[in-house]
């Protein structure tokens, strides 16, 4: 049986919440970065969503906190929106 050479882009949205925390395995791993050293259109993506999760979590940040102190964009909430995206 042949490997396939690279994950699709379609492949590379469903694996992007746990390539980002880490939790991707680490042969997916090495698909997913195969995949984004050839395709501009991914990394363009990728690079708008990591944005997203910094707004997103800029959006937390208590006026009471110290300086550089923010509160976790919840979990589930990441996930509602990867849902959402896939539709």
């Amino acid at each position: 049986m042949t490997e396939k050479p690279y994950i699709t882009c379609r492949e590379l949205i469903e694996f992007l919440l746990d390539y980002l925390t880490g939790e991707l395995a680490e042969e997916r791993s090495v698909e997913f970065e195969r995949h984004l050293a050839v395709c501009p259109s991914c990394v363009a993506y990728i690079r708008s969503y990591e944005e997203t999760i910094r707004l997103g979590r800029m959006a937390f940040i208590s006026p009471d906190a110290p300086a550089g102190e923010s509160e976790e964009v919840p979990e589930d909430l990441v996930k509602a929106i990867l849902a959402a995206r896939g539709k």
